[in-house]
């Protein structure tokens, strides 16, 4: 399951101490209660990204109702997107001090005013500002959350995990298209986004289900983790050893800092109990200052966490591999988000309107894109497979899968390449899970932030570049080329790195024995 780590030769390594004795598993990760944060996080992917995969129907509404160009006009959708993952590692500073059960609630009831705000726009610059930066902020602020409770919650099956909730996207993608038509049919689509935002309201109910792990047992699944890898962690001990040094594994600072909030938590605790026999009013001061001490501790050491996984000493950018994983990150999105906003534009200019009524080719995309997560999950899972390797295989399908699409001109064609496109997309169920590989599950919130943000940038540029080639040239073409090959280059980076990686791990490795 590990062999990823081995294959990118570097671990950031949060899990520094492994405790000696045999600890119980406890029955909430891998099983429990873990598989209801599953089903929170499926119901998350189909509200939020599902619903975001079918704005190819509200894009083409909002062309006929606000006729303006094509490359403005998929501005609103873009910032939607984008903004989504955009906002990841602010999202990941609410993280530490929250918790992911409220700032997923709270994203909830944004994310339901953006779509109900939007029902009463009166031209595209309003859809910005309620629809993209409303809905997005709050669509952020749920995803995020999500994702990472399932890597919180699972161990041994984190990649089937990840790969049955994110399956979400799929599911959503082939139903909010369906019921969006449906909706814009008989309602006309202010109705449809009011009734969406109601819907949305249930993002609430997902967050409410994200129950948090206790400290105990979160160090029981480190220390089950680090039991699983004794071996893996001796060869790369002196990687750890290294960073230890630098002051990324160092937990006597924080050890300090917990002991001297306990220490004045403590003393508030005794001075309220001597006073209880002084008056109600007084009390009530203490009471007051207890829990805003107890606020303000909370709040110091999560911004601490957030602070010092981007800019301390343990940042996450010493990491190399991870900076090419961004750098990947920042061209990819936008090769997967294109053909779902311009696919209904192709079509139409293809005359292919009949068959695409009969089975839509962003349903296609949507179904099969269910079953790429799930096998590629569970091939991930394998003990013989390189999550890595897998990641890297589907990535050049779907890259080649792009730049073959504007060869296509016939239903069938199209079909077949958006299946492909599909199933290699799937690999977005693996991307929590090389990110937690790669920095380990204390930064997995902050890093994963991260890459979504970089993908955000991607997914926030990619369709209007592409309906502003197609202004220019009145096709599609080139906006597939060039997405395509700008891929093609983030995967060239995530091939070298860790190769470089390796070579530096060997060479000091055999220096340290010649001395």
């Amino acid at each position: 399951m590990y062999a990823s780590r081995e294959d990118i030769g570097y671990d950031f390594g949060d899990d520094s101490k492994a405790g000696s004795k045999p600890i119980k598993p406890n029955p909430n990760i891998d099983g429990g209660w873990a598989w209801m944060i599953v089903l929170s996080s499926f119901l998350v992917h189909i509200l939020i990204m599902g619903s975001q995969m079918a704005l190819g129907i509200l894009n083409m509404e909002w062309l006929e109702e606000f006729n303006q160009s094509r490359g403005l006009t998929a501005w609103v959708s873009s910032l939607s997107m984008g903004i989504t993952l955009i906002v990841g590692p602010f999202i990941g500073l609410f993280i530490s001090m929250c918790g992911c059960r409220t700032t997923a609630i709270i994203g909830g009831i944004l994310n339901a005013l953006g779509w109900i705000l939007s029902a009463y726009a009166s031209n595209v610059h309003y859809l910005f500002l309620t629809f993209g930066v409303t809905a997005g902020i709050g669509s952020g602020m749920v995803y995020l959350p999500a994702v990472v409770m399932v890597g919180q919650y699972f161990q041994n099956r984190r990649a089937l995990a990840q790969g049955l909730s994110t399956t979400g996207t799929g599911f959503g993608a082939f139903l909010m298209t369906a019921l969006l038509k449906y909706l814009c049919t008989e309602f006309g689509w202010r109705n449809a986004m009011f009734i969406q935002g109601a819907i949305s309201l249930n993002l609430c109910v997902c967050g409410a289900l994200m129950r948090p792990l206790s400290p105990k047992e979160l160090r029981e699944k480190y220390v089950v983790r680090n039991d699983s890898e004794e071996n893996r962690a001796k060869a790369l001990s002196h990687s750890t050893e290294t960073i230890k040094s630098n002051g990324v594994l160092g937990e006597e600072p924080e050890k300090k800092e917990e002991a001297a909030n306990e220490e004045v938590l403590g003393s508030v605790q005794h001075t309220e109990i001597g006073g209880k026999s002084g008056s109600g009013r007084s009390m009530y001061g203490l009471r007051l200052f207890k829990t805003v001490s107890q606020l303000t501790i909370t709040v110091r050491k999560g911004f601490a966490l957030w602070y010092s996984s981007y800019f301390g000493a343990a940042s996450l950018f010493t990491n190399r591999v991870f900076v090419a994983f961004i750098i990947w990150a920042l061209f990819a999105y936008s090769s997967f988000v294109i053909p779902f906003i311009h696919l209904p534009e192709i079509v139409k200019q293809y005359n292919l309107s009949r068959q695409d009524n009969v089975f839509p080719l962003t349903s296609i995309i949507a179904i099969v894109h269910i079953f790429g997560k799930v096998i590629l999950g569970v091939i991930s899972d394998l003990p013989c497979i390189s999550t890595w390797n897998v990641f890297l295989m589907a990535n050049f399908t779907l890259v080649t899968c792009i730049l073959t699409l504007p060869l296509m001109q016939t239903y069938i064609g199209l079909a077949v390449v958006c299946a492909l496109i599909g199933f290699s997309s799937g690999y977005f169920s693996l991307m929590p899970v090389v990110t937690e590989d790669l920095v380990g599950t204390k930064h997995l919130a902050n890093a994963y932030g991260i890459i979504i943000c970089a993908n955000g940038i991607s997914a926030l540029f990619g369709p209007p570049f592409a309906g502003w080639i197609y202004d220019i040239t009145q096709k599609y073409d080139f906006s597939f080329y060039i997405a395509g090959l700008l891929y093609m280059v983030g995967i060239i980076f995530l091939l070298i790195q860790p190769c470089i990686q390796k070579k530096q791990s060997r060479e000091k490795s055999t220096e340290e024995a010649q001395v």
